[in-house]
């Protein structure tokens, strides 16, 4: 294993850091040696991106927070938002800084651990999404539900007994009725529970939160052999002389991110 010293940037794509101090504790326990942590949140914006029109108003904010963090040297990044936001998009504007989602990640590492995983999320209005994202992945004949447990994002850590109990019942359904062998968290805001319901359950749970910071990490290794995300098809970079003909960084506030 590498001893190299890597940064990876966690970037929580919304208009609050409410949840910032937990998740950069949390990456803190569970980082290698040689890891150091940083997490950031939009100065701007709604507090959670349950909806599509929340989704596209901080969109350009996370692009040009991914690209501000490339320029610092930052070795990767992750995006905290299960819906895997901006993730193409993000693997555009870098140009070789591995960038991360939680869903990639959790679902990859679950198809190692089992046949089939289920989902546990907050409400039925994520799940259209959700799917069409996991498809996508390839993973549409290794999923065996979606459990909806009724919370929304902020509400997770506003009560953690009542959040364990929901995320306990509808992991245990899953299992024992869908015939889940692997559950997946599906909100980084599910944070701080899958250690109790895997202990409970018997089965991987995995974390939204730490699976796709794991990834990164072994992400911004490989990066060191050349190992990143391909530029010659759908990730290939927009044309720095078109933004800069077009006054794109300009008009968009990039904070001169794109003249490094």
């Amino acid at each position: 294993m590498s001893s190299t010293e890597t940064t990876i940037r966690w970037i929580d794509p919304v208009g609050h850091d409410d949840f910032s101090g937990d998740i950069e504790a949390l990456l803190n326990d569970v980082k290698r040696d040689s890891s150091t942590v940083e997490t950031v949140s939009l100065d701007r914006g709604p507090h959670h991106v349950e909806y599509h029109y929340y989704e596209s108003l901080v969109l350009t904010d996370v692009l040009h927070l991914v690209k501000e963090a490339e320029n610092d040297g930052v070795d990767a990044t992750v995006i905290g938002c299960f819906y895997d936001l901006g993730l193409e998009e993000a693997r555009e504007v870098s140009d070789s800084m591995p960038v991360m989602g939680p869903a990639q990640a959790t679902t990859h590492l679950a198809s190692t651990m089992g046949d089939t995983f289920s989902v546990v999320v907050g409400r039925r209005k994520w799940i259209p999404q959700m799917r069409t994202t996991i498809e996508r992945y390839g993973f549409g004949d290794r999923l065996a539900s979606f459990r909806p447990v009724d919370l929304g994002v902020l509400d997770f850590q506003a009560d953690p007994e009542c959040t364990r109990e929901r995320l306990t019942e509808a992991a245990r359904a899953a299992i024992e009725e869908d015939h889940a062998e692997v559950v997946i968290l599906g909100c980084t805001a599910e944070y701080g529970f899958h250690e109790t319901l895997q202990d409970e359950l018997g089965v991987p749970v995995l974390d939204a939160v730490t699976a796709p910071f794991k990834f990164a990490e072994l992400q911004a290794e490989l990066a060191d052999l050349g190992w990143t995300h391909s530029k010659i098809g759908g990730y290939e970079s927009p044309r720095a002389e078109e933004i800069e003909a077009w006054g794109i960084s300009d008009d968009y506030q990039t904070r001169g991110v794109w003249n490094d």
